[in-house]
């Protein structure tokens, strides 16, 4: 397997590293070099330059959170007055812990945010008494999600 041309550049060792990754974030890196045929220190290095290119960032746990109490997931279209607002905006929202992700959009909102909450009770308080609040918040759309069927990183092809 070739070495990538540039230091920002991925080359088949390193996509082949990410696929079986992707698969089980917790393979040793040992079993990766075995399978790939390469030494396990090739391994971390590999992984320590995707890190630092920004391929690869960071390592999350993934929890059940219905499991822990959280058990309704939302996804709220948020209307700002203007697009001026949105850092501000943005930053607020980062404040407010059961907001999980935060995308600016296009389209109707200009925010989109997926909210983790213990219960529909929870969930209009961190509406009403929080997100709503927020300067520059003109009004929002709720929607409840009922079952996740697909949660996945991008598959490598």
């Amino acid at each position: 397997m070739g070495k990538a041309n540039s230091r920002n550049e991925l080359d088949d060792l390193d996509r082949s590293i990410l696929k079986i990754l992707l698969r089980d974030a917790n393979t040793p890196y040992t079993d990766v070099a075995r399978e790939l045929e390469v030494s396990s220190g090739t391994i971390h290095v590999r992984m320590k330059r995707m890190a630092e290119i920004g391929v690869v960032q960071g390592a999350r746990l993934i929890v059940n959170a219905s499991l822990l109490g959280f058990d309704v997931c939302a996804f709220v279209g948020i209307y700002l007055e203007k697009g001026t607002v949105y850092r501000s905006a943005a930053q607020a929202m980062q404040a407010i812990n059961e907001v999980v992700e935060l995308h600016y959009t296009t389209g109707d909102y200009s925010m989109f945010a997926k909210l983790i909450c213990r219960d529909t009770q929870h969930l209009r308080e961190v509406l009403n008494d929080k997100i709503q609040l927020i300067a520059g918040v003109q009004r929002t759309e709720t929607f409840i999600s009922l079952d996740q069927s697909i949660q996945r990183e991008v598959v490598l092809g």
